[in-house]
């Protein structure tokens, strides 16, 4: 049974979207990916739709909607995405910070460079799981 992986942001429209779309696209065979926020935005940012469209042919506004932590299942892993968000009712066997700035309302290259983030991160995240070195 492949384990479950939470990208959690404050309002599940942007980082913690692109992660989970990211996932879907290059980690599906290692583990389930959700995302989720303490707050819900009525869309995922529309920067973050389009150019995740463009690089991974994935469309976030047919595959994905804004989420309440409360509206996932019980994850094995939580990640959160650099906001400080403390997620007390998200019991997880194992948890990390992966500290990226919000790109939200910034260029194009500052997006870009946001997804190649969480591009790096999620290929050793893939690896740890596979490996079972995080729980």
């Amino acid at each position: 049974m492949k384990p479950t992986v939470a990208f959690i942001c404050v309002h599940n429209s942007c980082r913690s979207q692109m992660a989970e779309a990211i996932a879907k696209g290059i980690a599906d065979d290692t583990f389930i990916a959700y995302s989720a926020g303490t707050e819900v935005k009525p869309e995922i940012n529309q920067d973050a739709v389009r150019l995740i469209k463009q690089k991974y042919n994935i469309d976030m506004n047919e595959t994905q909607h804004s989420k309440l932590i409360s509206d996932i299942p019980d994850v094995d892993i939580v990640i959160t995405m650099g906001c400080n968000v403390e997620c007390p009712t998200l019991p997880s066997k194992y948890r990390e910070d992966w500290g990226l700035d919000d790109p939200s309302g910034l260029s194009d290259a500052e997006f870009e460079l946001c997804i190649k983030n969480i591009e790096l991160k999620m290929q050793s995240l893939i690896e740890r799981v596979k490996s079972k070195e995080l729980y």
